[in-house]
C-alpha cells in the first residue's frame, strides 16, 4: 500500500469518527437536562409587556375569518373563526345572529381551562348563546396554545402577558366584520378572563361596558402564586421563576391594581359568596378601590354561589348583564 492511499484511509477514518461524534451529541438522550417543561425563558425581555409599554404599542387590524360552521341554531350560527394578533394565528368561537343590519358585539373572555379538555367556546358558550339570542355578535378567542391558535410561548409569563394583546388585536379587527357595529362593543369575562379584561380596559382607556364574573383581581404576582399549591411540585418552579422576574422587574408595572384609575368603562361585577377559586375579599377589595376612584361600578353578591355559578345564580346574572349592556350601549 502506497503512502497516499494510507493517508487517504486515515483521513476517512478520522472523518467518520468526527461525524459519529456529532451524531451522538445531537441525538443522545439529554440525561442532565431537567425533565420539567421549559415554561420560562430567562432571555425573555419583559419590558415591552409592562402596562406603560402596552399603552404605547401599535395594534393592527387583521381579517376576522369565519372558517367553518360549528352548529346551526334557530336564531344564530356558530362558527370557528380566526384572526391575527401580531402575526400569530388566533382561533375562537363566533356566534352570528340571523338578524339583518348592524349588530352589537360582545367579546367573551373565559377563565382557565385545561388544554386537553378545551374546545372553542368552552367556558363562555352559555353566555355566548344567551347574548346571540339577544341579538349580539359574540367572539370568544381561544388564546395561544388552545384549539387552532398558534402555540404558546415557551415562557409562561410571556404567554400570560400576551393575552391582552390578543384581545386588543381582536377589537382592532372588528372593522372586518360586515355586520359588527363598532360603536356598540361590550366585554364579558369570567375568572382569569376578568384579569385580562381589566388589563385591556386600562391599556386602551376605552369605555367598553364590561361585565366581570368572579374576576381574578389580586395584584400580580399574587394572582399566580395563590394557585401554585395545586401544582405537582407545590409551585416550587413557578415561585423560583417569579422571584427571578422580580429581581429585574417591578411587578406593579404588570399588575391591574396599579392602573385602576385608567379605567373609563362602566363595570358590572358578580361574585358568589361560596366561590372556591376566587377569595371573596379579592372582589370586595376591587370594588372598594373602584368606588374610591369614583368609577362607574355596580356589584352583586350571590349567597352560596360557587365559582361557575352552578347553584342557580347564572340566569339572574345574565339578565342583569343584558339590562346593563342595553343601557350603556343604548340598545
Amino acid at each position: 500500500m502506497n503512502v497516499k492511499k494510507a493517508l487517504l484511509i486515515v483521513c476517512v477514518i478520522i472523518l467518520l469518527i468526527i461525524l459519529g461524534s456529532l451524531v451522538f451529541i445531537v441525538f443522545k438522550k439529554p440525561e442532565l437536562i431537567s425533565p420539567l417543561p421549559d415554561i420560562f425563558s430567562r432571555k425573555t425581555d419583559f419590558a415591552p409587556y409592562s402596562f406603560e409599554s402596552l399603552k404605547k404599542r401599535q395594534y393592527y387590524s387583521s381579517e376576522i375569518k369565519m372558517e367553518e360552521v360549528l352548529k346551526e341554531e334557530e336564531t344564530y350560527t356558530s362558527y370557528l373563526f380566526s384572526y391575527s394578533a401580531e402575526g400569530k394565528r388566533i382561533t375562537g368561537m363566533a356566534n352570528i345572529p340571523r338578524k339583518e343590519g348592524q349588530l352589537p358585539v360582545a367579546i367573551l373572555l373565559r377563565g382557565w381551562v385545561d388544554e386537553e379538555e378545551y374546545y372553542p367556546g368552552k367556558g363562555s358558550d352559555k353566555m355566548a348563546s344567551f347574548l346571540a339570542e339577544s341579538g349580539f355578535i359574540t367572539l370568544a378567542p381561544d388564546f395561544l396554545g388552545y384549539a387552532g391558535s398558534a402555540p404558546a410561548f415557551p415562557d409562561m409569563l410571556q404567554t400570560r402577558f400576551f393575552r391582552p394583546i390578543t384581545v386588543i388585536s381582536l377589537l382592532s379587527s372588528l372593522d372586518s366584520l360586515e355586520k359588527a357595529d363598532q360603536e356598540k362593543v361590550a366585554i364579558w369575562a369570567h375568572s382569569n378572563g376578568g384579569q385580562i379584561a381589566l388589563s385591556v380596559l386600562e391599556i386602551t382607556g376605552r369605555a367598553i361596558p364590561t361585565s366581570l364574573w368572579a374576576p381574578v383581581s389580586a395584584p400580580f404576582p399574587e394572582s399566580i402564586l395563590h394557585y401554585t399549591d395545586e401544582l405537582e411540585d407545590g409551585g416550587a418552579l413557578v415561585k423560583k421563576e417569579i422571584a427571578e422576574f422580580e429581581e429585574k422587574y417591578d411587578a406593579s408595572d404588570y399588575s391591574t391594581d396599579t392602573f385602576l384609575e385608567l379605567i373609563k368603562a362602566p363595570l358590572l361585577i358578580h361574585q358568589g359568596t361560596a366561590d372556591e377559586a376566587i377569595p371573596l375579599d379579592w372582589t370586595e377589595t376591587l370594588v372598594s378601590q373602584l368606588q374610591a376612584l369614583d368609577k362607574d361600578v355596580s356589584y352583586y353578591q350571590y349567597p352560596g354561589e360557587n365559582h361557575n355559578f352552578h347553584f342557580g345564580g347564572a340566569p339572574l346574572a345574565r339578565e342583569r348583564d343584558l339590562e346593563f349592556l342595553r343601557k350603556h350601549l343604548s340598545l
